[in-house]
């Protein structure tokens, strides 16, 4: 997939408030400080899409971005960040949850995981989660270009295995780096194959 167009549209405070339309979604979220706009920036080459900051959990709204005026990327806010307080935490975690179980828009929830990381209880809470309500979701496995490919390589396997417990078919995953667009067109692919079969299914 060629991304010729991606603009902001709006930044909701609730699902409500969300695009009024049917337009595929496919949402990224992740902890705090995992480089998420830094992912969405390279996904859609386009440098100042998603505003990236030196403070982690800057993003408090749900963030829509069209893109070739066909689907939206959401960027939602990032979850378990600490320096939040306990009442804003809760109407995130309100926030979010409406979003992923109530839009019927979307599609794919795109997990963002540092790679650099041991497994993090929060993110396995997440997925678990996601599981357990039957969202469809791929990991997104972030800063490629701060490990050795062995090492990269070593976590991943790391990470899936111990996903091994509990799921018996483990989801997809894909590695990727801002820096240097590993993963970029296995993401947009991945994308676009989903658009193709949402396309032959409204045909049905």
């Amino acid at each position: 997939m060629e991304i010729k167009n991606s603009e902001f549209v709006i930044s909701a405070p609730t699902v409500g408030r969300c695009p009024n339309d049917n337009k595929a979604e496919y949402a990224f979220i992740g902890r705090s400080n995992v480089g998420k706009s830094s992912l969405i920036n390279m996904l859609c080459n386009h440098k100042g899409l998603a505003k990236t900051s030196a403070t982690p959990g800057k993003t408090l709204l749900i963030n829509h971005f069209i893109i070739n005026k066909e689907w939206y990327l959401v960027d939602l806010p990032g979850y378990g960040f600490a320096k939040r307080s306990k009442s804003v935490q809760q109407q995130l975690t309100q926030m979010i949850s409406s979003y992923i179980l109530q839009r019927r828009q979307l599609v794919c929830v795109f997990v963002l995981i540092d790679i650099r990381h041991a497994p993090q209880q929060i993110d396995r809470e997440f997925i678990d989660w996601l599981g357990e309500s039957s969202i469809p979701f791929v990991i997104v496995f972030t800063k490629a270009d701060k490990l050795s490919a062995a090492k990269a390589r070593q976590s991943v396997e790391s990470w899936m295995s111990k996903l091994e417990d509990r799921w018996e078919e483990l989801p997809s995953y894909f590695i990727t780096s801002a820096e240097k667009k590993t993963g970029r067109e296995e993401l947009l692919n991945y994308i676009d194959q989903i658009n193709q079969s949402l396309t032959v299914k409204s045909r049905q």
